[in-house]
């Protein structure tokens, strides 16, 4: 089996303690081995998911029946686009911890193969009960995907409506959940309103999960312009008059050389110029859709 180079400072004591356990099943060099490549896979999932992707194989061979393996490799599989290997990773997973926590995700890979329906339908099921707060919301944001996914885009306005979402208070999900609330309502073409809720999402978000600042730029009607092309263009133009000096200072001393009988051979010049839900209601959300709130 192929293994791909693990960093020195990489010793595998970095993974949560929960996975640790689980891991202890397992003879003493190959749990480090396999740890060492979840920690991979946990670095590189957000900036770099092909190489992350390629360490979730790693971890996978030789730990396929530890669920918190199949779990990093669904993650990992989900990040490069491969819903359906996702998908079969995390009911691996589910099947083997018995978890509901999985159950937004894998419900937003039925999104990603085509199956938005699937994925509303999963947005109905006793598993979103026992979900936390956090995956209530998650559950909520994949449901008005789903919706827009159908078209229904005033649906999706509803689907987001929630006390998370009027509520001041700031978690690590409101950014992302006014985002979508704001995006919704723009599509809708309550442009006013989406403004208003993409200037909420950039106040919360002190990460930069969204590009809520570009959004709000865009319906401004604020450009902005690339500092690094301006500076590229400038040191062009620097160039191309520098040729020019150097060109006038070569006639004229061709010129003076001229007037004196002796001939002067041309300078060859080597300069080159060259971005609190209980339950995600379908019910209401289509009930809610025939008598939209004015706005």
């Amino acid at each position: 089996m192929k293994r791909l180079p693990i960093p020195e400072d990489v010793t595998g004591e970095e993974i949560d303690k929960d996975v640790r356990q689980e891991l202890l099943s397992l003879p003493k060099t190959l749990a480090e081995d396999v740890a060492k490549n979840l920690v991979m896979v946990a670095k590189l999932l957000d900036e770099e998911p092909e190489r992350a992707y390629g360490y979730s194989r790693v971890a996978l061979r030789l730990a396929s029946r530890v669920a918190a393996v199949r779990e990093a490799a669904g993650f990992a599989a989900y990040a490069v686009g491969k819903y359906s290997e996702a998908l079969a990773e995390f009911r691996a997973a589910r099947r083997m911890n018995g978890g509901v926590e999985l159950w937004p995700v894998m419900a937003d890979c039925e999104r990603g193969l085509g199956r938005p329906e699937k994925a509303l339908a999963m947005a109905g099921e006793p598993e979103v009960q026992k979900l936390d707060r956090a995956g209530q919301v998650e559950m909520r944001l994949v449901a008005a995907g789903a919706r827009r996914d159908m078209g229904q885009a005033d649906a999706a306005v509803v689907t987001l409506q929630s006390p998370e979402l009027a509520s001041n208070a700031v978690h690590p999900w409101t950014a992302r959940l006014r985002y979508a609330y704001a995006d919704a309502l723009l599509e809708v073409g309550r442009e006013d309103e989406a403004r208003d809720w993409f200037a909420k999402a950039l106040e919360a978000d002190q990460g930069g999960t969204t590009d809520a600042s570009d959004r709000l730029a865009e319906l401004d009607g604020v450009e902005f312009t690339d500092a690094l092309e301006d500076a590229d263009e400038v040191d062009e133009i620097d160039e191309i008059e520098e040729i020019e000096e150097i060109e006038e200072a070569d006639e004229v001393d061709e010129t003076d050389e001229g007037s004196r009988g002796v001939v002067v051979s041309p300078v060859e010049d080597d300069v080159d110029v060259t971005d609190e839900v209980v339950d995600v209601d379908v019910d209401d959300a289509d009930a809610d859709v025939e008598r939209p709130e004015k706005g």
